[in-house]
């Protein structure tokens, strides 16, 4: 497991440069819904912890091994609260992670999931990805897929 005030402190100083860029471009500051408890680095860390953790599911790590950290987190909602919350911090989130990713070396991990764009009946009729998707079949049956690389 991550040491939790190494990954916080590096969160943190991330943030505070990253809010200073982001309230420049910022027109106005949307306030919907009482304010969170939790800091932005703070939300941050918990899921950047999950994501290295070997839990499968966010409700079990919430609610099982953060809990046991409360002197880390003095001010934890609950995990529902959370769930409601963590919403905010996708773009700082993902701005730390290519902020802090390593060089490309060239070698890529492709995920095989199948993106399946229609029923092989109504490719005819598919206009949306018309140049991109093309007919396709695995074990569980025929389809239009996708087979663009991003």
């Amino acid at each position: 497991m991550l040491d939790i005030t190494k990954l916080f402190c590096s969160v943190d100083d991330f943030w505070k440069s990253f809010y200073l860029k982001i309230n420049k471009t910022l027109i106005g500051k949307p306030s919907r819904g009482p304010a969170s408890n939790l800091s932005m680095p703070e939300i941050m860390t918990i899921m950047i912890m999950f994501h290295q953790s070997n839990f499968r599911t966010f409700k079990y790590f919430y609610l099982y091994l953060i809990h046991n950290h409360i002197k880390e987190f003095p001010r934890l909602p609950s995990y529902s609260r959370f769930v409601h919350i963590e919403k905010s911090a996708f773009v700082p989130l993902f701005a730390y992670l290519h902020h802090n990713k390593g060089n490309v070396t060239g070698i890529s991990f492709i995920d095989s999931t199948i993106l399946k764009v229609c029923h092989i009946k109504r490719s005819s009729s598919n206009k949306v990805f018309k140049n991109l998707a093309a007919k396709s079949k695995s074990t569980t049956g025929c389809f239009m897929v996708l087979n663009y690389i991003w």
